[in-house]
């Protein structure tokens, strides 16, 4: 029998062989190649990926794990003969306990669609990345957004995983606490692992009271390096900003070609604060203000509703999309660095001036709070390789100034000749444990490590 009939029989009606499905599963929203996958697998329980692993075993076919599709950095390339395992159909919620704050949900479930199912018990989950991900490829990619500044991303939001190894075994790591110290804390292995080490099959999410008290700014500057060094004072003043937001003239421009937005076309810094009080909010947003304005803050808007805060929100999470319309028929790199703090402004500087230095166009954005932020260089076609000379003279700035390469986007293929520079020797542990956890290498081969 032909290895894909095999799996077909093995799980009939959980897989498809349709070279459109198989292409869809070969890429993701960012990496500039494409593949296809040999077949795509649709998993309704552990059991299902517990038969997916055996076929793969004895086929020796690779294994890559897929949520949303939503991924930068060419983590769902397949580099050889491989299955995807859609982890869709796998998306009810468990269980939830408002009195522990917190949930137990499926891989396959949606971030949007659990807050949804939220509502009415006063709790949302927090992490943010813009798109409507998979909570399981969240946790895959250790994501992170608008919100991490306050309420951290997935690696401070997951409290336990269930997750299947190559073998087929099962584990259970961590526990619906706090806290723990009992023995290594081996799932925070597998968050950010990019499905190189196990399938993910349940998670423990801790929830947060939605803020009684939300006020939201944008604040326009004169340059990018203002807004930097304001972000920077707002940030080592203490301030419990929930969100806090770069986006420069050219993002704002194409939000306003994209939205029709109307935003001021120049630097801005846009905020969030969460409170409990009134009082305390306000006081926390004019002590913002005051910090902005000495670093050279030119105006404010305040969101004056609810409605007119989401749009400002669904703006930031448009804003990549806005910059491939305003390019078509570019091919465009996304970076992902982040520093310490305090040197966000010097790299933000170094970013703007390298673009201008290798006379390429792009745009800078990012969640300043965190030292993390965001570059998109759009190039023709031809030119991609000016586009990642680029890319990796910031990442080597990035390292330089204490930073990272990737700071919520994962590594996947295109971070992966950078990790050297980054680890050091701690990289030959990170193989280890790789050939010891997947030691035929069926779980996305090639990738991270």
């Amino acid at each position: 029998m032909d290895k894909v009939e095999a799996l077909k029989s093995l799980l009939p009606g959980k897989v498809e062989t349709s070279l459109a499905e198989r292409r869809r599963h070969g890429k993701d929203e960012g990496y500039p190649e494409e593949g296809e996958v040999l077949a795509v697998v649709y998993p309704e329980g552990v059991e299902d990926v517990q038969r997916a692993l055996a076929w793969a075993r004895e086929h020796h076919v690779a294994v890559i794990p897929f949520g949303a599709g939503t991924s930068l950095e060419g983590a769902l390339l397949p580099l050889g003969e491989a299955i995807s395992l859609d982890m869709s159909r796998m998306n009810r919620i468990l269980q939830v306990r408002p009195e522990d704050f917190l949930c137990v949900v499926e891989p396959g479930l949606t971030r949007k669609a659990l807050n949804e199912a939220l509502k009415g018990t006063g709790l949302f989950f927090p992490v943010d990345p813009g798109a409507d991900a998979t909570l399981g490829g969240m946790a895959a990619t250790n994501a992170s957004g608008t919100t991490t500044v306050r309420y951290g991303g997935m690696r401070q939001n997951v409290l336990a995983l269930q997750v299947v190894l190559a073998s087929g075994e099962v584990l259970e790591l961590g526990r619906g606490v706090r806290k723990t110290s009992a023995g290594y804390d081996l799932k925070d292995l597998f968050l950010g692992s990019e499905g190189t080490l196990g399938v993910i099959t349940r998670l423990t999410l801790r929830l947060h009271p939605l803020p009684e008290h939300v006020h939201t700014l944008r604040v326009f500057f004169p340059g990018v390096e203002e807004a930097a060094e304001a972000s920077y004072r707002v940030m080592a003043a203490g301030l419990p900003v929930a969100r806090l937001e770069l986006l420069d003239e050219l993002a704002l421009k194409a939000l306003n070609r994209h939205l029709g937005s109307g935003f001021p076309e120049r630097p801005a810094l846009f905020l969030e604060f969460h409170s409990s009080t009134r009082e305390a909010l306000e006081a926390e947003s004019a002590l913002a203000l005051e910090l902005m304005r000495e670093a050279g803050a030119m105006a404010v808007e305040a969101a004056k509703t609810e409605e007119e805060r989401k749009k400002q929100w669904e703006a930031r999470h448009q804003a990549y999309w806005a910059l491939v319309h305003l390019f078509p028929g570019h091919r465009f790199m996304i970076t992902d660095t982040a520093v310490p703090l305090s040197r966000l402004p010097e790299a933000v500087r170094y970013a703007q001036g390298l673009l201008r230095e290798m006379g390429l166009t792009g745009n800078i954005l990012g969640h300043v709070g965190d030292g993390n932020f965001h570059t998109l260089v759009p190039v023709l076609p031809g030119e991609y390789q000016k586009a990642e000379a680029y890319a990796e003279k910031l990442v080597k700035k990035a390292l330089e100034l204490g930073g990272t390469c990737t700071a919520e986007h994962g590594v996947g293929l295109r971070k992966k000749k950078y990790l050297p520079l980054e680890h050091g020797p701690a990289l030959d542990w990170m193989r280890r444990l790789k050939a010891l956890l997947d030691p035929e290498g069926l779980l996305n081969p090639g990738k991270v490590v």
